[in-house]
């Protein structure tokens, strides 16, 4: 029997959902759910109905799981316990300061309606959370280092747009090479922000826009680039729709820690992603989890859990003794 899956709201992630669950054949995607009007949402799965989201109650029964592709600033911290009040809900809420309020309030709802919510499920929080924790409890006397890109901040980006005069841009985190190969050394060495990665913008200015003024703007915007070392090129539309059209992102998760009685030994931990797609890699963990929520569901669990609390064969669509012959 196929896992029925929904999707609530249908933007770059709501489509990579979509496209994971074609990857998955214990699942199916039974219906979307949006706040447009359905009949402007073009889906690319045949036979499947796109609903307005105040009707989402009337079809409760052809979803096994909820899929809620939100942003974390306004939609999740509203709709993850609303929804988890009737249904299995997966969010990537990725506030990381705010993660233990979101907790709380879903945690209160999906009990109240006897279901598993899962929380802050995609890579940052998610999988580097996962890697975080394994390198901590096997080397506790060490260091944590996150880096993160090259990639496209979407919330960089947005700000930068919304500078006067500005039409377009794409902004990309990169890490400096010099403070990851000293992190990788086994040093373990105190890096600053502005040590640690640098921010390169791409930027389309309006018609007589002042682009010394846009620049300024951006390389001294607080809580975005001031603290970082950061490069502002101006480009046209072309060339930005042309070199700039895609979403790549990923990052690294290093901890470096020392083993032996005088601490005499060294080690190093690194996960590392390399993502074409930031919302379709996403998606897929997403979807990973959505079956682990369905099986812990269906074993009697309620209430509020994160990657923390999933054991990794409730992941996989296959046997505990296929895992045991494959990948032990």
């Amino acid at each position: 029997m196929s896992i029925k899956i929904g999707i609530l709201g249908y933007g770059n992630l709501g489509r990579g959902v979509e496209c994971a669950i074609k990857q998955n054949d214990d699942m199916e995607l039974t219906c979307v759910f949006t706040r447009r009007d359905p009949s402007s949402v073009k889906i690319l799965t045949s036979g499947v109905n796109v609903y307005n989201v105040n009707d989402i109650l009337a079809h409760k029964d052809e979803v096994d799981v909820l899929i809620i592709c939100g942003g974390s600033a306004t939609d999740l911290p509203e709709m993850t316990p609303k929804y988890a009040r009737d249904f299995n809900v997966i969010d990537s809420f990725d506030t990381h300061a705010k993660i233990p309020e979101h907790f709380a309030n879903v945690d209160a709802a999906a009990k109240a309606g006897g279901n598993i919510a899962m929380i802050s499920v995609g890579w940052d929080p998610g999988m580097f959370s996962l890697n975080r924790a394994y390198a901590n409890a096997i080397l506790p006397e060490g260091s944590d280092y996150t880096f993160w890109g090259r990639g496209v901040s979407q919330g960089h980006s947005d700000a930068i747009r919304r500078i006067e005069g500005v039409a377009d841009a794409r902004q990309y985190t990169i890490p400096v090479e010099a403070a990851v190969e000293a992190v990788r050394s086994g040093s373990n060495p105190e890096l600053s922000t502005r040590q640690k990665h640098t921010r390169e913008c791409f930027v389309v200015a309006k018609d007589g826009a002042d682009k010394a003024k846009i620049e300024k703007e951006i390389v001294t915007m607080p809580n975005y680039f001031s603290d970082y070392d950061t490069t502002v090129h101006f480009i046209s539309q072309e060339e930005l729709d042309r070199d700039h059209k895609g979403i790549p992102h990923g990052g690294m998760v290093i901890r470096s820690g020392v083993t032996g009685w005088d601490k005499e030994n060294k080690h190093v931990i690194e996960y590392k992603l390399t993502l074409d797609s930031n919302p379709e890699f996403t998606s897929s963990v997403l979807i990973a989890y959505a079956r682990a929520a369905y099986r812990m569901n269906k074993e009697g669990m309620s209430g509020c859990k994160t990657v923390f609390d999933v054991a990794p064969a409730y992941l996989l669509n296959v046997s505990g003794e296929e895992m045991r012959a494959h990948m032990l």
